[in-house]
């Protein structure tokens, strides 16, 4: 039982042994509790004596100047007194009106109130009086209006359409009498093609033009419709490039 008491007192010694030792911050220090530096009477002194010299700035100094009162013209008028604000009101709008008119034509100035009359009407010809239908009365009757529209039908005058004038200079193919001359629609085989032009070969070609009405020119001045050349029409319908001559017959009424 001692050996056994004895083993636990060892074991204990030893744990506390290998428990490695905390600093002591404090250590030096007479009195640990008011930090570093404040058991030293010379440095409390030079402390004291740092805050004695320093100096904190004195306050702004406040105005004493008292704000002007108001004028009667500009106090607040009680809510009370209806009478009196709106004879103030009406006054105020009397010199408004003076100063206005004053400032142009010397007329008066007309406020929106159903109680006012119609301003007048100043004789202006530049205006036209053509919707007051007691103005136009006044001066047209029926009888007026039958001899005006005689005379202006007298110089009514029809010009009859003439022939276009030919262009001077100009040897390319007229695509408008080309299409005039025809009758068949697009894609009606009308010409005979001895080789059929690959699809690829037709796109190509027909992509060097910036307008279908170019390649129909360009397909006419060199054998067309009768010969192809350029391979602008594989199915010999007489069109090159899916050109169309039904806006031109719908523009002359054919």
């Amino acid at each position: 039982m001692k050996i056994r008491h004895f083993l636990i007192l060892g074991a204990t010694a030893a744990l506390a042994a290998c428990q490695p030792a905390i600093p002591d911050s404090g250590a030096g220090i007479a009195d640990p509790g008011r930090g570093v530096g404040f058991d030293n009477p010379s440095t409390l002194a030079a402390r004291e004596a740092a805050l004695s010299r320093s100096t904190i700035a004195p306050a702004p100094s406040v105005g004493t100047s008292t704000l002007p009162q108001a004028g009667s013209a500009t106090a607040p008028r009680a809510v009370s007194d209806p009478q009196g604000l709106d004879a103030e009101l009406a006054q105020i709008a009397t010199q408004n009106d003076a100063a206005a008119a004053r400032a142009n034509s010397g007329e008066n100035v007309v406020n929106a109130s159903p109680s006012n009359a119609a301003p007048p009407l100043l004789n202006n010809p530049g205006i036209s009086d053509e919707n007051s239908f007691d103005a136009v009365a006044s001066r047209q009757s029926i009888e007026s209006d039958a001899a005006r529209i005689a005379a202006n039908r007298q110089q009514y005058e029809v010009i009859q359409p003439t022939a276009l004038p030919s262009r001077s200079g100009n040897t390319q193919p007229n695509v408008v009498q080309y299409a005039l001359q025809t009758s068949h629609p697009r894609g009606t085989q009308v010409h005979r093609r001895v080789s059929i032009a690959s699809a690829a070969r037709t796109q190509r070609n027909c992509a060097q033009y910036n307008s279908s009405d170019e390649a129909q020119i360009d397909f006419l001045a060199f054998g067309g419709p009768e010969r192809d050349r350029k391979g602008l029409d594989p199915d010999g319908d007489g069109y090159a490039c899916g050109w169309d001559p039904a806006p031109f017959r719908r523009a002359s009424g054919g």
